[in-house]
């Protein structure tokens, strides 16, 4: 990742600064996210990027590390996939995402949607 010369003001700062894995991952998800949940707008919370529900609520975040990403969602949705996740090192609502291993594609697909559902139809708000 690029050594930052200050924090990113918007998304596209963001990803200009960074490269190699880094870049290539974050592009991974960004691609991913805009299937599942199109509507959402991507916006920095805490510098990182969030994808933010039309009606303004936090669905997940992305941030990327020296050698990961990590994908937050609520601690509830990260735990609705324990049994999935246990190839991964979790935190509370977090996945750590290892540069340079494969993602787990279809896996983080469900847990975007999940994460969208349970905020529309379950109401679960951000944290």
């Amino acid at each position: 990742m690029t050594a930052r010369t200050g924090k990113p003001k918007t998304v596209d700062e963001y990803f200009a600064g960074l490269d190699g894995p880094a870049l290539e991952l974050a592009q991974q998800l960004r691609e991913l996210a805009r299937e599942v949940v199109p509507e959402a707008s991507e916006q920095l919370k805490w510098g990182n990027i969030a994808w933010v529900h039309p009606q303004g609520m936090i669905l997940f975040v992305v941030s990327t590390h020296a050698k990961h990403a990590n994908a937050a969602f609520t601690p509830s949705t990260r735990e609705a996939f324990d049994a999935q996740l246990e190839d991964f090192e979790t935190g509370k609502g977090t996945v750590k995402l290892p540069y340079g291993r494969r993602i787990p594609v279809d896996l983080l697909r469900e847990m975007m949607r999940h994460r969208l559902r349970e905020y529309e139809v379950d109401g679960v708000t951000w944290r």
